[in-house]
């Protein structure tokens, strides 16, 4: 496939009708389990590429702190979920990689995540990228209409939104608003990344047959969601350190759903 053909949005050829299969709740586990076997052959390429967004998280919420804007501390972090799919890709290159039964090379993961790159990949995070930053100015129109325009210290945000009824109420709203906006994003993107990683399909395409995958298997995919959420929310409160494996493990077992949940003959080249 030639660097023209990959451009963005330009010169794609007509995707082939795309198979949605079913996915039991129980396979949610092969799923892991297969993601597990892929951290442990790739640990070391895991290990690095996991820290690399735990170091960059750590960063930012020392800016955030340094900025005076500690209220968005929290509401980045969650958001993280919303990207974490693009982010993922390193760990389909991993995944297709060891799928292909070929070396784990350095060269070999980076030239995969090149190629990702100039394709419509670059569109779709885009669009999870907009959906945070729409995310995140929620979260600070919240703050300000329940909380007002004080600065206030860590220590004291953490106190006043846990034990006052108006910090209460803010943490709720919020919470509430960002699982819809989470559901969403998660509709259109939860096979869409590594459709895109995968094959030379547009964006769109792949968003529609993202949300077809949610549709035909919503126990499971609700299933899936919570369980994302479960471990997001895990590595926040270890702070970060958790995404030195949940992000590598999650970012394979998506790969390992995308292969589950569309028909192989339909999906490979």
């Amino acid at each position: 496939m030639s660097e023209t053909d990959n451009t963005m949005g330009a010169n794609k050829r007509p995707a082939s009708p795309v198979t949605v299969l079913t996915v039991t709740p129980l396979e949610l586990l092969d799923l892991l389990g297969a993601a597990l076997r892929d951290f442990r052959v790739a640990a070391l390429y895991d290990l690095v590429l996991g820290g690399i967004y735990a170091v960059g998280g750590w960063v930012l919420i020392v800016l955030l702190v340094w900025l005076d804007l500690p209220f968005l501390v929290y509401p980045l972090a969650a958001g993280f979920a919303l990207i974490a799919p693009f982010v993922a890709a390193s760990f389909y290159a991993v995944s297709r990689i060891l799928e292909r039964g070929e070396t784990l090379t350095w060269p070999g993961i980076l030239a995969s995540v090149r190629r990702a790159a100039t394709s419509d990949l670059g569109w779709m995070a885009l669009v999870t990228g907009f959906c945070l930053f729409i995310w995140v100015d929620i979260a600070g129109i919240l703050f300000l209409t329940f909380l007002g325009t004080s600065v206030l210290n860590p220590q004291a945000l953490i106190g006043v939104i846990f034990t006052t009824p108006t910090g209460l109420l803010f943490l709720a709203v919020g919470h509430i608003i960002g699982a819809f906006i989470a559901l969403a994003v998660f509709s259109f993107s939860v096979t869409s990344f590594p459709m895109l990683f995968d094959r030379d399909v547009d964006f769109v395409t792949a968003m529609v047959t993202s949300v077809k995958v949610v549709i035909a298997n919503p126990v499971t995919m609700i299933l899936w969601c919570v369980t994302i959420a479960a471990l997001i929310t895990l590595s926040l409160l270890s702070g970060l350190v958790g995404l030195f494996v949940i992000l590598p493990v999650l970012g394979h077992a998506s790969w390992h759903l995308y292969r589950r949940a569309l028909s192989p003959e339909e999906t490979d080249d």
